[in-house]
């Protein structure tokens, strides 16, 4: 990519996070400069690097934040099921403060990490596209199922685009049967990622991330549009996984999308 086809500067939120360590790398040829965010330590920026630490839930350090890119991939955020209140903080009021900065600064594109918990309480087999209806499986998809919604708001009144990510289980290799299905590599999520960045025209945009798997749960068709083409697959790793023990038939992380997300809680706050 020539310097001039890059980016100008790309915010990363939740750049300390697992999948953050990997897109602080792996997008560093799309754009001059990484804006680099976390609340959690980052390490110190490298050449083309701006580390700049922020907690979501503060709208004015976040409009700071945001404040001059031209795009940014949200990644910030509580990344598994917890109490409510903490779900809150982050996944809510912080992705609400982000489309705020955007608004104010003229941001006119997002990558929203949003997750396959949307739908976690859809059976395993059923095949969805961008139109099933969400049946989030915790407070964690539950704030994904809000900033997807948030995001589409703010596409229809503010012209900001955003291609909502459904992430499924993007780790060095599947871990278990479930994976298998939802496994995205690391190379087919930074494709996917600079995809959803660079596509001419991008709009409103719910696409699922997963490689090139064998079995499908999710049809990204109505997609199409962004030219995601993942090229990796989740069979070399089928031999292994499938000598381990299966999970009980009846045991609802074997009927569910959402795997064990569905089983997760009750938080007792009181």
């Amino acid at each position: 990519m020539n310097d001039t086809d890059k980016l100008g500067r790309l915010l990363l939120t939740g750049a300390a996070g697992g999948l953050g360590k990997v897109l602080r790398e792996s997008l560093k040829p799309f754009a001059r400069v990484m804006r680099l965010s976390d609340v959690a330590a980052m390490g110190p920026g490298g050449p083309g690097e701006e580390v700049e630490p922020c907690d979501l839930a503060d709208k004015a350090a976040v409009d700071r934040l945001v404040r001059g890119c031209d795009a940014i991939v949200h990644l910030g955020g509580v990344s598994t099921e917890r109490p409510f209140e903490e779900i809150l903080e982050a996944n809510i009021k912080g992705v609400f403060n982000l489309y705020e900065g955007a608004r104010r600064h003229g941001v006119k594109r997002v990558v929203f990490a949003s997750s396959n918990h949307v739908i976690g309480f859809h059976k395993q087999g059923e095949v969805l596209d961008a139109d099933s209806p969400p049946r989030p499986d915790g407070y964690y998809g539950l704030s994904k199922a809000y900033g997807e919604d948030l995001s589409h708001f703010y596409f229809d009144r503010y012209g900001i685009e955003t291609a909502c990510l459904r992430i499924g289980s993007s780790f060095p290799e599947p871990k278990d049967r479930r994976m298998l299905i939802t496994w995205l590599s690391y190379r087919d999520l930074t494709e996917l990622v600079r995809c959803s960045l660079f596509a001419p025209r991008l709009g409103h945009t719910i696409v699922y991330g997963a490689s090139d798997n064998r079995d499908k749960w999710w049809d990204n068709s109505k997609a199409a549009h962004i030219g995601f083409h993942p090229q990796d697959s989740s069979e070399p790793f089928r031999a292994k996984v499938e000598a381990l023990p299966a999970l009980d038939p009846a045991d609802p992380a074997a009927l569910y999308q959402g795997g064990a997300f569905v089983k997760s809680g009750p938080f007792e706050t009181l």
